[in-house]
């Protein structure tokens, strides 16, 4: 069933009810009980799978004995909004009667939850204040109006011979009624629910002098706020000797745990409170029996017995509803003892203790001694990220150290070599090949370039071997990431084979760290899984172009550009715009109505989008949401078909968006500052950043001001790039107090420019190179080379008509080599 019938039935003119599609589901996926009195009292259960409820009616609501099997017929889906609907549904209406929260919570469940209720057998675990532990949706077989199904509990620890009926002291009566009989049995079945879901008896002095007498444990009170965890260095090579012990790289979220007085929270790395997302842990944990303990760990989600980042993502986001798990590795607090000086081999030894018996929502993280290569290459075998090798007689220390080292898996295959870039610096020949693999359908697929790894042999055969190639004209490969070297870059058909090393595939499909390992010349493009023959290679189909609507629509009433003139500059300007959003966060400015109207910035996606990507992003509150993400150049031009002028990216990609790759110094002039001032500013940026071996490139903003931007390859984290930003604009308004400020408040601008260092946030955006802005004269930001500054005029000297033109005049990108310069900031930062 679908929302259409939920619409269908309901006059929203009339009922409080919500509409459809007025919630952005980017929290885990919910259940929720409603006791319903309609013409027939019922109980409501819904379970959200995707973006909708999927609802059914339970005449007698949910038992906790796994002997009785309740009625559930299938209602139509229902909006996840109606989960917060409480209240009357006025006479005449569909439904109409009053409705009341009974119960609601999370849910989980293995493997995909509408193939389950496709095929009639959904298998689920409930985590509320009364509805826990596992339970069944069997569809019936008998013929009815509606689709019948069984709702049945599981047996578990949570099973009981108690009913919905029995738990209705805290649901709210019906205006005007009296409590209905059956709710006078509350007060006695809730003991006897919760005697069923007791904890461990607690073992306080047990544990208390175990813990004391541990070597290097000290008399400690336990705060309840967050505490900084130790965290691994990329290790050089894997440790092999006995001091060391090797545990599983999990891929998942870092989770810390602190329980003070019985009080528990659960916190993310960085801080966050993750305590009110987890109910399930938060349930097993305190199923311990512990009073004061402190753990460290990682939330997973597991596929196959392997932890699959992306699974635990989509979870956390509501789009999926896996089974999580908290994998413990270390305690660091038990029972009024600290255990940061206790040898870890000893903490580790004390923690499987503690979590013997514990629910299937906690695991020990297990380890191997010594032989870290034997370790390594098993968990590379079983498919796992790699291994964390810990000093066996460390103590738990705050931040990164080299007690704890991580290996990652570095993976290898065979890929065709269908082209190759330009050769830079001192190598001759070619810069980097380009490589493809087949996909099931046989079709070959562009798979990322790799441009490292190359002996001088290699160098010499790769070199003979490219040039016995015919040059094709377009790529004989599917290309549905893009990279901007692709721009100038030399096809061929796929002749030959190379094996690359890399770790795993980005959010585009593309190589991570690609790095050659050999040339095949044993192979053949037939041995390659399902390759196709050279001769039969076309390109696949790229998606289609979306139609413009209303294209005669005036956007720029000043100059009166059109929809489908706006639509037109996109698709001319494609090639240099798409590789400044592609495969990152990215919020847009909409203009339904031309800029003369009200337009909305928008960092999520638009209903009716289809082509355009998101990304699901935890944020500083704590919750996940999805943001736009741009893959091809149909997604742009469908997003112009919204109404798109704007285009405001990260500075990091949605494959790391904890890691900033990205700089950017927004020159925002104050009144009656003359624009010479605003290009001296950014060539003194510029100096600066050179005194510090930082490369920089430049701007227009398409506004008022200019743009000094600065790579970071391999990127830094938020917490050293947004310091790094102040200081450096706070250095300069210091030095010189009458030009530069680097405050935001507008009284202080007068005749001062403001250096903006705001847009090197997590979650901060600035303007994409390219990108028209919503101001009239049609403006466009624009990338120049240093030398062209002097001759710049205004920041808004480009226009939708002259970028293409000037595009269409220039040999060489004016920010060529951006995305191969190495640079970062953990230098500048150990040096001051």
């Amino acid at each position: 069933m679908s929302l259409s019938e939920y619409l269908r039935k309901r006059d929203f003119a009339k009922t409080r009810e919500p509409s459809a599609g007025s919630r952005v589901v980017k929290d885990r996926a919910i259940f929720v009980v409603q006791l319903h009195h309609a013409g027939r009292r019922h109980y409501d259960f819904r379970l959200q799978v995707g973006d909708t409820l999927k609802s059914w009616a339970v005449p007698k609501g949910p038992s906790f004995d796994p002997s009785v099997k309740r009625l559930a017929a299938e209602v139509e889906d229902h909006p996840v909004d109606y989960a917060d609907f409480s209240g009357m549904i006025p006479s005449g209406e569909y439904g109409a009667g009053h409705v009341a929260t009974f119960d609601r919570g999370v849910w989980s469940t293995e493997g995909d939850a509408q193939a389950q209720l496709d095929k009639g057998h959904l298998r689920f675990e409930l985590f509320g204040e009364k509805l826990k532990g596992a339970w069944h949706l069997i569809r019936s077989a008998r013929k009815s109006r509606q689709p019948e199904w069984l709702l049945v509990k599981h047996k578990d620890a949570y099973s009981a011979q108690i009913e919905a009926d029995d738990l209705l002291a805290d649901v709210p009566a019906p205006p005007n009624k009296a409590l209905d009989k059956s709710t006078l049995a509350t007060k006695a079945a809730t003991p006897k629910l919760k005697s069923r879901l007791a904890t461990r008896p607690p073992a306080r002095g047990r544990w208390a002098k175990r813990a004391g007498a541990m070597d290097g444990s000290a008399v400690e009170s336990l705060s309840a706020q967050y505490f900084e965890p130790q965290l691994a260095r990329l290790a050089e090579r894997t440790p092999d000797s006995a001091d060391w012990l090797h545990e599983i790289k999990w891929d998942g979220y870092r989770l810390l745990t602190t329980l003070v007085g019985g009080k528990l929270t659960l916190w993310s790395r960085n801080g966050l409170d993750y305590t009110k997302k987890l109910p399930e842990i938060v349930a097993a944990l305190r199923a311990l029996g512990l009073q004061n303990a402190a753990f460290d760990g990682e939330l997973v989600a597991l596929k196959d017995g392997i932890s699959d980042f992306g699974l635990l993502q989509s979870t956390l986001s509501g789009e999926r509803n896996s089974p999580l798990a908290y994998v413990l590795f270390d305690l660091i607090h038990l029972e009024g003892f600290s255990l940061r000086g206790v040898p870890l081999h000893a903490r580790k030894s004390l923690l499987q203790e503690v979590l013997a018996g514990a629910q299937g929502r906690l695991a020990y993280s297990s380890h191997s001694v010594g032989n870290g290569k034997a370790a390594f290459e098993v968990a590379s075998r079983a498919g796992l990220e790699g291994i964390i090798s810990k000093r066996a007689n460390g103590h738990y220390q705050a931040g990164r150290n080299d007690d704890w080292r991580k290996s990652k898996r570095l993976e290898s295959d065979e890929f065709a070599v269908v082209g190759y870039t330009a050769a830079k610096g001192s190598r001759a020949g070619f810069g980097s090949l380009l490589l493809a693999r087949a996909d099931a359908k046989t079709t070959w697929r562009y798979a990322g370039r790799v441009g490292s790894g190359f002996s001088d042999e290699q160098l010499r055969t790769l070199n003979d071997l490219l040039k016995a190639q015919p040059v094709l004209e377009k790529p004989a490969v599917h290309v549905d990431s893009y990279d901007a070297e692709l721009r100038r870059a030399t096809w061929l058909a796929p002749q030959f084979v190379v094996e690359v090393l890399y770790r795993g595939f980005g959010n585009q499909g593309l190589l991570r760290q690609p790095s050659l390992k050999g040339i095949r010349m044993d192979k053949s493009i037939a041995d390659l899984t399902g390759a196709p023959a050279a001769k039969d290679q076309t390109p696949q189909a790229v998606p289609e172009t979306p139609k413009i609507s209303s294209p005669g629509r005036i956007v720029y009433p000043d100059r009166g550009t059109t929809k489908q003139q706006v639509a037109d500059y996109y698709a001319a300007v494609m090639d240099w715009f798409l590789p400044e959003i592609i495969g990152r966060p990215l919020s847009v400015i909409r203009c339904p109505d031309g800029i003369a109207e009200a337009c909305f910035f928008q960092k999520h996606l638009t209903a009716g989008v289809k082509l355009a990507d998101t990304v699901a992003i935890l944020e500083d509150s704590g919750k996940t949401a999805d943001y736009l993400v741009i893959n091809d150049a149909a997604s742009v031009m469908e997003l112009v078909q919204f109404n798109a002028l704007e285009f405001h990216p990260w500075g990091s990609t949605a494959v790391n968006p904890d890691r900033a790759n990205r700089i950017v110094f927004d020159l925002d002039p104050g009144p009656g500052v003359a624009w010479t001032e605003v290009k001296a500013a950014a060539r003194r940026i510029h100096d600066l950043l050179e005194s510090l071996s930082l490369k920089c490139f430049l701007r227009t903003s398409g506004g008022k001001g200019l743009h000094v931007v600065v790579p970071l390859n391999p990127g830094c984290d938020w917490d050293l790039v947004k310091p790094f930003a102040h200081a450096f604009a706070e250095s300069m308004a210091q030095a010189e107090p009458m030009k530069f400020v680097a405050t935001a408040s507008k009284k202080l601008r007068e005749g001062r420019i403001f250096i903006d260092y705001l847009r090197n946030g997590r979650g901060a955006t600035s303007v994409a190179s390219y990108s028209l802005r919503a101001r009239e004269g049609a403006p466009v930001a624009v990338n120049l080379r240093w030398d062209e500054l002097a001759r710049l005029k205004a920041a808004n000297a480009f226009n939708i008509d002259s970028v293409p033109k000037r595009l269409a005049r220039l040999k060489a990108d004016p920010w060529e080599g951006i995305n191969d310069v190495n640079q970062d900031l953990s230098r500048i930062s150990a040096s001051e």
